[in-house]
């Protein structure tokens, strides 16, 4: 019986399967320092290889999603007149 082949997961046109703090920093226009950080937080998410961090193209779509913002009006209390 030959072997079930594997699915192979659509790759986004020129990207890579992992780029390093600085690639990353440059495509999202960011400081590495602050990549660098926020992975070590955890509150982006990255890919540890070993001792080696790391970024896929999901976690740069993740952390892109997770900085956007929703627009928020302000409704003020009307003014008082005296």
């Amino acid at each position: 019986m030959p072997a079930a082949a594997q699915p192979e997961l659509p790759e986004p046109p020129g990207a890579q399967l992992l780029y390093t703090p600085g690639q990353a920093a440059v495509i999202l226009a960011v400081k590495e320092s602050w990549l660098r950080k926020q992975a070590g937080k955890r509150r982006i998410p990255s890919t540890h290889l070993g001792k080696h961090l790391r970024f896929s193209h999901a976690d740069l779509e993740a952390i892109v999603a997770s900085a956007q913002r929703t627009t928020r009006t302000r409704t003020r209390p009307p003014r008082r007149h005296g």
